[in-house]
């Protein structure tokens, strides 16, 4: 029986692909390899990202369905836990070296503007959240320490 944890292909028939049954777990990295003309492709891009990109167009408004067109259902048994899928294909034609999925994609300025935005910086020496201190904040943390200890206060000073 299938659970979230895992996209189950049953009966697979997508080009190469002959009657195949695949379990596959979700939430990690997976990868598929094989000799040339094994089906990677077909397994991959015609069966995996076809039907979750089917389902995905399926839950969205009728209205917004009417733009994108009916998606063929891949030929298989049945497939189960799959989720909505995005498929970045492998092509050399960029001129930039420095290219990544990121960039390639479009989706870099995106992920950049999430991480400053909802990130947060932890200091690897202390575990602790680096933040802006206010002079309470610094006053509170010396008094944290027991009297007599020694520490040096910095401070910049404009002139």
């Amino acid at each position: 029986m299938s659970n979230h944890k895992q996209i189950e292909i049953k009966g697979a028939r997508v080009n190469n692909l002959k009657g195949i049954d695949v379990i596959i777990p979700r939430n990690t990295f997976t990868v598929i390899t094989g000799l040339s003309g094994s089906g990677k492709s077909s397994l991959a891009f015609d069966t995996l990202y076809a039907e979750g990109q089917r389902r995905y167009v399926e839950s969205l408004s009728a209205y917004a369905r009417q733009f994108l067109g009916r998606m063929n259902k891949p030929e298989c048994d049945s497939i189960t836990g799959i989720p909505p899928a995005i498929a970045i294909e492998q092509r050399v034609n960029t001129r930039n070296p420095r290219s990544t999925v990121g960039t390639s994609t479009e989706i870099y300025e995106y992920m950049r503007l999430l991480y400053a935005r909802v990130g947060k910086t932890i200091s690897p020496i202390s575990g602790e959240e680096v933040k802006r201190h206010y002079v309470h904040d610094v006053v509170e943390k010396m008094q944290e320490y027991r009297e007599g200890t020694r520490m040096a206060v910095m401070a910049r000073v404009q002139l």
